[in-house]
């Protein structure tokens, strides 16, 4: 299998229209990483660049530290899976996933055998002589990548292959592509989605894309717990992280600040610097670390207007305190359905409060 290198890479389109600049990202051999972002922000078209479906502008890619800026596709030992799964209605499963390996010439012996063994990986021998229309969306997504795997290529593309399937095929076959990669440790995998669920369950890595270029590159866990700036701390959750304008108080190992919505001061296990005192910020707390206080100091009080009672947990969505205020949103763990229309205080652990200043998260000075 293979590791790709990504160096200053660009994309423009009519010399002038820029998508992408300055991608810079290592991948190593074995891992799965998966390329989020908003529409728009170039994920399907830096992994068609990977593919050689579209021109590199500026910069380099290596592949097992061969130069492939100019390598047509088929020589560079990639297998792609598209959003649509492409079968050709006319063929079998059998046929569909030894077209490629019949038009490379293959003994029939090599192509009975890469396609049985993808097929115990996928759970498709009892579907190899039907057609396509007798299978399942999920069963055809899995054909898709098993046309892929017949291969044995150096790196696996996928781009958003789950976005056609239903909600409880989307889960389905999201824990396949798990066990799958379970299943082939070595194998180096590249994954599209705008799906952050997809994102966090499968990948090793996580790389955020946005205004063109790379917010941040980490693991799920951390993206989630110490994102670098507002963007990747917004993107990544769901709800959303609670955004409020605050001030640094106290500065040291533990900051303290005041939220403009709030009373008093709350702790953020955060160490700033004597000068950062007085400081204009944004204090980011997650829904799911919003804690109900009486306590006299608390980051947020406002008026419930909307409960979401979801069982385990239930949603309250706070009254904007203006037109131009972000909306806070508290998850909190049960049932609190009596709630609404009354004032809660809202409050969180010091190392759950982030704190950023310009856009910029405190801890990644």
């Amino acid at each position: 299998m293979a590791n790709l290198n990504l160096t200053d890479v660009g994309k423009a389109y009519a010399g002038n229209v820029e998508v992408l600049k300055n991608i810079n990202l290592d991948i190593d051999t074995g891992e799965l990483i998966v390329f989020v972002g908003p529409s728009g922000c170039g994920k399907s078209t830096l992994l068609r660049m990977i593919a050689g479906l579209e021109k590199i502008t500026s910069g380099e890619l290596l592949i097992d530290g061969q130069r492939m800026n100019d390598v047509p596709p088929a020589q560079r030992g990639i297998a792609m899976v598209f959003q649509s799964y492409a079968l050709y209605p006319h063929m079998t499963v059998r046929d569909n996933m030894a077209f490629a390996l019949k038009l490379a010439k293959k003994s029939p012996a090599e192509i009975d055998e890469a396609v049985n063994r993808a097929a115990k990986v996928l759970q498709l021998g009892e579907y190899l002589d039907r057609l396509p229309k007798a299978l399942s969306g999920g069963q055809r997504q899995r054909v898709a990548i098993g046309r892929s795997i017949v291969r044995d290529p150096k790196v696996y593309l996928f781009d958003e292959p789950l976005s056609n399937l239903d909600a409880s095929l989307r889960v389905a076959t999201r824990i396949e592509i798990a066990q799958l990669k379970e299943s082939m440790p070595n194998s180096t995998m590249i994954y599209v989605t705008h799906d952050q669920v997809e994102a966090m369950t499968l990948a090793s890595r996580i790389v955020v894309l946005a205004n063109k270029g790379i917010a941040q590159v980490g693991t799920p866990l951390e993206l989630y717990e110490t994102p670098e700036n507002e963007f990747v701390a917004q993107f990544i959750g769901s709800p959303a992280m609670n955004l409020m304008s605050g001030e640094i108080v106290e500065t040291g190992d533990v900051t303290q600040v005041r939220v403009d919505a709030g009373n008093g001061t709350i702790a953020a296990s955060i160490p700033t610097q004597p000068g950062d005192k007085g400081a204009k910020v944004n204090i980011g707390i997650r829904p799911e670390d919003m804690i109900a206080t009486d306590q006299e100091n608390y980051a947020f009080a406002g008026n419930v207007e909307i409960v979401e009672a979801l069982g385990e947990v239930t949603q309250l969505y706070f009254e904007k305190p203006n037109a131009d205020a972000a909306a806070v949103i508290g998850k909190l763990q049960g049932i609190h359905a009596d709630v609404r229309g009354k004032q809660m205080k809202m409050t969180a652990d010091p190392g759950k409060v982030h704190i950023f200043e310009n856009g910029k998260s405190l801890l990644y000075r």
